[in-house]
């Protein structure tokens, strides 16, 4: 698994379900299997989306760091962001816990209040689950959504075409920050601390924001996750094209260039976490999204641009216009020498 890494496994259980003859009529429905943000299938009632994550404790979360509210938060935020990335509305979220035996009942409902939090203000119902026993905290959460429209409304990794501009929402690199303050237990202003914990701890998926890119035109989007490069890699490899993106041009958080200096640019490009949108289109759509999403509070930056490349690769250019060498890949749960809590 080291050897192949988390995406090299993906590729192979995707080779082995795309083998599979496609009969019945729950094939002939779907419409986006493995390998983007969410599923996708034509449904009675339309295009339907469901995702799923596992957060495992001490490998996506360690509980000195976050409180259960803060982790309730997280958990569910994190599937949201799926939801946002393919331009649809979540609807309904169930809940998988497997937990020690030793847990005290009060830190769960402190989780589920946590979980409801998010769930009220994004109006998603929590709708069931399952209960079990481990020796660590595992949580499973699976959320179902719909999206508006035609099934090529919908946002994907495989859309991007040479000649599109790159652009990502809000700010970069805060999670991470806050990662690496939590962790090394760094003193910084109480206002910048909390911004930095809560970008970490609570992030806030872009939902309507996800839904306006699949209204003005956008074809092409993933949410940050694993980190801007990586998941750039990721549009690269499923729409066989490359990008480049300048540094200069990143939004990195104000907060995050205040406190970490240099390192500020290693945390914007492969910090990950940030749960932005990371999506391409021709630069003219960019400026109709932009138009519509900064007077609602959401900055938008071009980046970059999709380039012609067989090899389908990312390259960042410095300042100077050369190429910038990252000091860090983004996160893979296998490979060796990769990121993580």
């Amino acid at each position: 698994m080291s050897e192949i890494g988390e995406f090299g496994l993906i590729d192979v259980v995707a080779g082995l379900v795309g083998a599979e003859e496609k009969t019945g009529e729950a094939w002939r429905n779907l419409i986006i299997g493995i390998g983007d943000d969410a599923a996708a299938w034509q449904g009675e009632a339309g295009v339907q989306l469901a995702t799923v994550d596992a957060l495992v404790q001490d490998i996506h979360f360690k509980l000195d760091l976050t409180s259960w509210e803060e982790l309730g938060w997280k958990s569910l935020a994190i599937n949201l962001s799926d939801i946002a990335a393919m331009g649809g509305s979540p609807r309904y979220a169930l809940v998988s816990l497997a937990l020690p035996g030793d847990i005290d009942v009060r830190d769960i409902v402190f989780f589920y209040q946590g979980m409801l939090s998010v769930a009220r203000q994004f109006e998603v119902a929590i709708a069931g689950g399952n209960i079990s026993r481990a020796p660590l905290v595992i949580i499973n959460i699976t959320v179902f959504g719909n999206a508006a429209g035609a099934s090529d409304k919908l946002l994907t990794r495989s859309s991007a075409r040479a000649g599109d501009k790159v652009a990502v929402t809000g700010h970069l690199g805060a999670a991470a920050s806050g990662l690496e303050m939590l962790t090394r237990g760094l003193q910084f202003d109480a206002g910048s601390a909390a911004m930095l914990r809560r970008a970490f701890l609570q992030p806030s998926p872009r939902v309507s924001e996800g839904k306006v890119l699949a209204q003005r035109g956008v074809r092409t989007a993933i949410d940050i996750s694993d980190g801007l490069v990586s998941d750039l890699g990721h549009i690269c490899k499923a729409s066989q094209v490359g990008a480049c993106i300048r540094v200069a041009d990143l939004p990195v958080e104000p907060a995050v260039k205040a406190n970490f200096g240099p390192r500020a640019l290693e945390f914007a490009l492969s910090g990950g976490e940030d749960y932005e949108l990371l999506f391409t289109a021709p630069a003219q759509v960019i400026e109709v999204v932009k138009a519509t999403l900064q007077p609602m509070g959401c900055p938008v930056t071009v980046i970059g641009e999709m380039v012609h490349d067989r090899d389908a690769r990312v390259t960042v250019l410095d300042e100077n216009g050369k190429e910038f060498e990252l000091p860090k890949a983004g996160w893979d749960h296998f490979a060796t020498g990769k990121h993580g809590v």
